[in-house]
């Protein structure tokens, strides 16, 4: 890697003051950012863990001018997809700086949903590993970068944690991940957070009910009312954990952060309404120089709309990041 490189500052743009403004700016205004211009193909990563289950991701290229550069690998968060707005403004971002961008739907989400049994989770790294040993070698020419939003982030620092020196990617970058995911619970089942309990919850539960092979769980959503609720009796039962703290003690991306040998950026904003920060402010970053963590004051959770460009913050910081990787 070349000579860190720096980062401006976050300073939020106006009108968006404070943590949950600029979390739910682009719910908000719901303009959707175009990838128009940029050529798109669909990609299918089938998983191999005997499930039968498939990936779906879609391909968009910089036009024709671009010179070679590393692809740029996108992984939503809860509830999200490919077409989530954060996903296509980073998409629209890279694209402009002559990057291939590759935009993930995880297991059982979005165009994904129809070609699988199964559901993703904030610990299921296993699906990033097959993606990853799949990738066509001449889409991965020139090295892979990856980035992950909310419980995406979590999960890809897992994996890179998991992996150390075997990960055969160039560099990532996390932005708002759960890392301490019991932390991240009582924040969201907090008083003051009762309004995105309860629309986190109704797509969780939508997202679930929607795949074809979960028979029974859909009748028992009713009586489910917190997403602590949710994660014990479904997402753990389904996925091996014996309840939901289980699942959060073994998933939790704070526990892999010290194996991570590949340059990733770690962003996250202090005043994010649904993370707490005190597992980021407690982590011991210098023993470990593969992590360089951003921790502004403020830009929300998967905010970060600041003076100083069209582009989010964290899509500025990340690409000056990618830049410096050579």
């Amino acid at each position: 890697m070349k000579a860190m490189p720096s980062f401006p500052p976050f300073r939020p743009r106006p009108p968006w003051w404070g943590g949950d403004l600029q979390t739910l700016r682009n719910h908000l205004l719901r303009r959707r950012p175009s990838l128009d211009g940029y050529p798109s193909q669909r990609i299918e990563f089938a998983m191999t863990d005997g499930s039968g289950d498939a990936l779906m991701a879609v391909l968009n290229r910089p036009r024709e001018s671009a010179p070679p550069r590393p692809l740029v690998v996108l992984i939503h968060g809860l509830t999200g997809c490919e077409d989530s707005h954060y996903m296509l403004a980073s998409a629209r971002h890279f694209l402009s700086l002559g990057y291939p961008v590759l935009r993930l739907n995880l297991r059982g989400a979005g165009r994904s949903r129809a070609r699988c049994r199964f559901r993703y989770h904030a610990g299921r790294s296993e699906d990033l590993r097959a993606v990853i040993g799949q990738m066509d070698g001449r889409l991965a020419r020139r090295g892979l970068f990856l980035i992950g939003y909310s419980l995406g982030g979590n999960m890809l620092l897992k994996y890179l944690g998991e992996e150390g020196r075997r990960a055969l990617v160039l560099g990532a970058a996390s932005v708002s991940a759960p890392i301490d995911l019991k932390a991240t619970q009582l924040r969201m089942m907090a008083r003051r957070n009762w309004g995105y309990h309860r629309y986190i919850l109704a797509r969780m539960k939508e997202e679930f009910a929607a795949l074809a092979d979960a028979p029974g769980v859909a009748d028992r959503f009713a009586a489910i009312r917190t997403v602590y609720a949710f994660d014990d009796r479904v997402v753990a039962p389904c996925n091996g954990f014996a309840g939901a703290d289980d699942y959060y003690a073994r998933c939790a991306a704070l526990n892999f952060l010290p194996d991570i040998r590949v340059p990733t950026l770690v962003i996250h904003a202090l005043n994010d309404p649904w993370i707490p920060a005190d597992a980021y402010l407690g982590f011991d970053w210098a023993a470990n120089r593969k992590l360089t963590p951003l921790l502004p004051k403020g830009g929300g959770h998967v905010g970060f709309h600041g003076l100083g460009g069209r582009a989010a913050w964290h899509d500025r910081c990340i690409a000056r990041f990618l830049a410096a990787l050579g």
